[in-house]
């Protein structure tokens, strides 16, 4: 039996995601068999090293897997064993005693990020890529993986700005005395691996909907500090609703239980109740209602101690508003 202590599990900041680049992201969602070159161009064993120089010549490749008859994969030649080849005179000699064959291969349903790892661990210019059966499926190269990772980003930039334009003429033939969007997120107690995605589906909703970046950064702070509020203080989570018309925005977190038993105090910065476990994370600085007020336009704390509490905001899209108008409704 084990009994060693297990390592501690290090939880990503919301500001170290912040950091990560949509790049790296794709590093991870792309798998190999979407950016590799799935036909390359192979060599038999017995072809002679003359045979292989023309080859290489007319195709504008430097370097080939190479593969017997019945399709087994058995070593790669590169440009650097061609020079080999050429330095000893060696023309005539079979494929066979120049070739490499301490394979380094990734398998074809691996993300990405597995051939980049391997690339860095050996300096190589291409892998083999295998399948299941260990049959060769293709070759990548990095060349391979710019190239998909620059198509990915183009398809994510139309597919955004069709988004963004049929978002924007949602409200267009509707006729109504008031129209809005509501959005509803149940947030769980304790949920730190989903902590922060309502807020970044609604940030992206409200910039989908035309809203200035400005809003949109405003809105995505106070609801994310709302949302890791429910995540780290509630004993049941709660919920996220988010209401948007066209001269404000309305956000609403509530949720059944503890409640506040000080509200004024909570309302100081750098004071929390979060356990120590929760600080060891990252989180419960004491922070976020102070963040929250900076970001909004009204907020208003309704609590009952046992009983549950309300956070609403208010965002106005017009300029003639004071900001941070702050309304606390207590009750023990």
């Amino acid at each position: 039996m084990d009994t060693s202590t297990p390592p501690k599990t290090r939880i990503v900041t919301d500001q170290e995601a912040e950091d990560i680049s949509r790049v790296e992201e794709l590093a991870y969602e792309l798998k190999i068999n979407e950016v590799m070159t799935a036909t390359p161009i192979t060599l038999a064993p017995e072809l002679r090293m003359r045979e292989v120089l023309e080859i290489f010549r007319k195709k504008r490749i430097s370097g080939a897997p190479v593969i017997t008859g019945d399709g087994n994969l058995v070593g790669i030649l590169s440009m650097e064993d061609l020079i080999r080849c050429l330095i000893d005179t060696d023309l005539d000699a079979s494929i066979s005693k120049y070739m490499t064959t301490k394979l380094i291969t990734v398998a074809n349903t691996d993300p990405i990020i597995e051939a980049l790892k391997k690339f860095v661990g050996t300096n190589f210019g291409r892998l083999l890529v295998v399948d299941k059966n260990q049959k060769l499926a293709g070759i990548i190269t990095k060349g391979d993986i710019n190239r998909g990772i620059l198509k990915a980003l183009e398809h994510d930039y139309q597919t955004e700005e069709i988004k963004k334009y049929r978002a924007s003429h949602l409200f267009e033939d509707i006729e109504s005395d008031r129209t809005s969007l509501i959005l509803r997120y149940k947030i769980k107690q304790g949920d730190f691996n989903r902590g922060g995605q309502a807020s970044s589906n609604i940030k992206r909703a409200l910039i989908r909907l035309g809203a200035s970046k400005q809003i949109a950064r405003r809105c995505g702070i106070a609801i994310y500090e709302a949302e890791m509020n429910l995540i780290i203080h509630t004993t049941e989570g709660g919920v996220l609703r988010v209401e948007i018309e066209s001269n404000q925005i309305t956000i609403d977190a509530y949720d059944y239980g503890p409640g506040i038993k000080d509200v004024q105090l909570a309302l100081k910065p750098g004071y929390s109740t979060a356990s120590e476990a929760i600080r060891e994370m990252g989180f419960g600085a004491g922070m976020g209602l102070a963040n929250i007020s900076r970001c909004v336009d009204q907020m208003k704390i309704e609590s009952v101690l046992g009983k549950g509490t309300r956070l609403k905001m208010r965002l106005f899209l017009e300029n003639d508003h004071p900001n941070n108008a702050l309304t606390i409704d207590s009750e023990e």
